[in-house]
């Protein structure tokens, strides 16, 4: 199965193309400008995989105007090859702000909940989300993954992404800094956890289209993620900061272990322990 792989991230992709080893076909974006050679470059793969995220170093941020037309001319030299080669399964990873921020009244994230993109980037994300949709076909089929909150290594630099790594790297000057007043909910889940469902979905094709919200379906209570860290060294929470653009909620797990058999293999104690060791806490 070769796969391959477009788009701008720091993060996930490197794990990504990791994994895929000999079957990743890597595109890059100075490609994109050329049919003929993007074509070429996928006429072996099976699949095709768009990081429909906001670029991390595209130097605008969410709410500029430029990430949502930045977005959509990455994807659509992708979305338009797909569409000419026919037989492609095209996987879309993004993130959870497409949703509107959980209430008590709808606290879940799944394929079922209301879409409200709640900065510019994620409606750039969800334009591409509902191009590739229409255009999904039984051939051609199309699977959508947005993500919680991913917590883990970059792969490269071995430098912490997540919340759970900034706490743990602030709590060791005496302080962590809080968004919001504590009693919001967060979804963490490892990057290993994220990189085995895509990896199942990218084996076991939908009959022709889906979306799925990837978490653990377990929420951590900011302020009891907060006391961890100050039972630990001492550090003294700050809250109410900026939680602007915090995802907040818990995924309904139910359709992913449905569709992958997916149970976490990491739990929040134990991310926090590697934010931990890492930070050298």
């Amino acid at each position: 199965m070769r796969v391959g792989i477009s788009g701008e991230d720091d993060f996930v992709q490197p794990y990504l193309e990791a994994a895929l080893g000999d079957d990743l076909v890597r595109i890059p974006s100075e490609a994109l400008n050329e049919n003929i050679q993007v074509d070429a470059m996928l006429a072996s793969c099976d699949a095709v995989v768009l990081m429909n995220a906001h670029p991390p170093h595209s130097g605008g941020g969410r709410d500029d105007r430029a990430a949502l037309l930045g977005m959509r001319d990455a994807a659509r030299p992708i979305l338009e090859a797909v569409e000419r080669h026919g037989s492609l399964h095209l996987v879309l990873i993004g993130t959870l702000r497409v949703h509107p921020q959980a209430t008590p009244e709808e606290p879940y994230y799944s394929s079922q909940a209301s879409l409200a993109p709640r900065d510019i980037a994620a409606e750039g994300q969800l334009w591409v989300e509902e191009r590739a949709i229409e255009h999904a076909t039984e051939d051609s089929p199309v699977s959508v993954l947005r993500c919680s909150n991913v917590q883990g290594l970059r792969l490269e630099s071995e430098e912490g992404n997540g919340i759970l790594h900034q706490f743990a790297r602030d709590s060791i000057f005496g302080w962590v800094s809080v968004p919001g007043d504590g009693t919001q909910m967060k979804d963490f889940v490892h990057i290993s956890d994220l990189i085995e469902i895509v990896m199942h979905v990218l084996q076991n094709r939908p009959p022709t289209r889906e979306t799925l919200c990837i978490g653990t379906g377990e929420g951590s209570l900011m302020s009891d993620v907060a006391t961890l860290y100050q039972e630990r060294t001492g550090c003294d929470p700050q809250y109410g900061n900026d939680d602007t653009h915090e995802v907040w909620g818990v995924v309904d797990a139910w359709e992913i272990e449905q569709r992958c058999g997916f149970r976490p293999s990491v739990t929040p104690a134990e991310m926090i322990e590697e934010a931990f060791e890492h930070a050298g806490a």
